[in-house]
Order: C-alpha cells, then structure tokens, then sequence
C-alpha cells in the first residue's frame, strides 16, 4: 500500500498545504483584479467593461463559492499527485541535471499548449445536452462574470479542469518549477478570461500575431451566448473548427470604440452613477 509509509497526519497536513497555497494564489489573481476592476477603480475602468453593467452580489457570492469547492477538489488530486511522485509512480524529476534547461523550456510550453488543446476538446465535449444541463451550467450561470468565475466549476467539470496536471505527469519528464510556471500562467489567463473588462488595444484580434491569442471578450461573448468561441489560451482551434463567433472581431472593436467615444466625452455623471451602483 502506497499509504503505508505515510501517516494519515501527513497526508491531511500535505492536503491542508496544498489547500491553502491555491487558494492564496487564487485570491490573489482574482481578488486583485476584482478590487481593482470592480472596487477601487470601479469608475474609471467602466468604459471597459464589456457588458455595460455589473452582475449581482448574490452571483458573485456564487461564483466564490464554486471556486472554492473546485480548489478543494484541486487540492485533493495534487496532494494524491504529491504521494504518487514520491513513491516513484510519475515521471516528475526534482534535480535541474536531469534533463537539459532546453527540455525544460520545452516541457513548459509543451504543458501549455496540450493544455490548451485538451481545454477546448473538453470544453465542447461539456456543451453536449447531456452533460451541459447537469454539469457545465453551473459554469454558465455567470452571464456576466467576474474574475471569480474563473473556477467557479460544477465538482465534476472541476476534476475534468485539474485532469490535465496528472495526465502531464504521467505523460512526459517535468520538474515542478516547470508546473509551477504553468499554474500561474493557467490561473492569470483564466482570470484574465472572466475579468469582464478588455484592456487589449484596438485591431488587437485583426492582427497577423495577435489574433492567435484570446481576449476577455472572447470568453465573455461565451458566457453571454453559449455556443461558440470554445478556447482558452489561444484563438487557435476555434479558428480552425469554425467556432469563433461571426461577430467576434466586431464585438471586439465596438467595445474599444465605445471605451475611445466615453473617454473624449462629457457623459452624464448622473448616468454613470446610476450604472455604478445598479448592483
């Protein structure tokens, strides 16, 4: 038995750790961009946001709950992962020299683009009418979201979300620095993905290189219209499969321009607070 040489102790206090650090880490991706976008600069950046008001408190509240019922789920298959790789049963390595600073280069972009490749396959697989209404709804019942829906998961769709990091682990040689680095870079393009405001400039999805790369209005039109635009890092299968919207590069340039139109004029201050505390 793998346990055997593990006390129940050490098994609850690695799962205790794990649960605490991606829950910080969380808090600190979407708290921050929260308190900045929908707190403390909450007027200024308003003439970004891509849905021109904001969701209620209680579907906030909801969104945090979710989260952190994904992240416990998170927490568990990672400590499970942790006693697994210490007995020897993946091919995560510890020492730098066993493989050369290319291959770790490699095994990083590598994770993240099997990621992407694995987000949207299982992504469309949850939008089938047999799985969505159980499962992938409770995602979608954030039509406008915020940051914290970025794991604001159904428990199910969650140990899909996390079933990429064993599979990477068993997959190909990868040192944890190298997960690390994917972690933080998955955490901040979700958040990023349900931040409800575009900052990327304008022409940005008409570009030769930029239009492979995701924005927040790609998502955000997901969430608001269900079927189309699938992808998660890049714009790159969607393009492929013909699931980006139609509209997507208008929708795109109509929330920049109408970001320049509020910025150059002088709108009516009562209308604006009037938005501002609609929630």
């Amino acid at each position: 038995m793998i346990l055997d040489t593990l006390t129940w102790q050490e098994v609850a206090i690695r799962f205790l750790t794990t649960f605490i650090l991606i829950s910080l880490r969380y808090i600190f991706f979407a708290g921050v961009l929260y308190l900045i976008f929908y707190i403390w600069r909450k007027r200024e950046f308003f003439r970004f946001k891509i849905q021109q008001k904001f969701p209620e408190n209680k579907n906030i509240i909801r969104e945090i709950s979710y989260s952190f019922l994904s992240l416990f789920l998170f927490a568990l298959v990672g400590s499970s992962l942790f006693i697994l790789r210490k007995h020897g049963y993946t091919k995560m390595y510890l020492q730098f020299s066993e493989h050369s600073v290319a291959y770790f280069i490699f095994s990083v972009f590598a994770f993240i683009v099997i990621h992407d490749t694995y987000f949207y396959w299982t992504h469309r697989l949850m939008h089938r009418k047999e799985l969505y209404k159980y499962v992938h709804k409770v995602h979608h019942l954030s039509t406008n979201p915020t940051p914290w829906a970025a794991f604001a998961f159904h428990p199910l769709e969650a140990v899909v979300e996390v079933g990429i990091v064993p599979l990477m682990m068993f997959l190909i040689p990868i040192h944890p620095y190298a997960l690390l680095i994917w972690v933080l870079y998955q955490t901040g393009m979700n958040v990023i993905g349900h931040l409800g405001f575009e900052m990327f400039p304008a022409g940005f999805t008409s570009g030769k290189i930029s239009k492979w790369h995701n924005t927040s209005v790609h998502h955000n039109m997901h969430h608001k219209l269900v079927r189309c635009n699938y992808g998660l890092y890049y714009n790159f299968w969607d393009r492929i499969m013909g699931t980006n919207h139609a509209q997507y590069d208008q929708e795109f340039e109509m929330v920049k321009t109408r970001a320049r139109k509020l910025k150059d004029s002088s709108f009516e201050e009562m209308e604006v607070s009037e938005i501002l505390h609609s929630t």
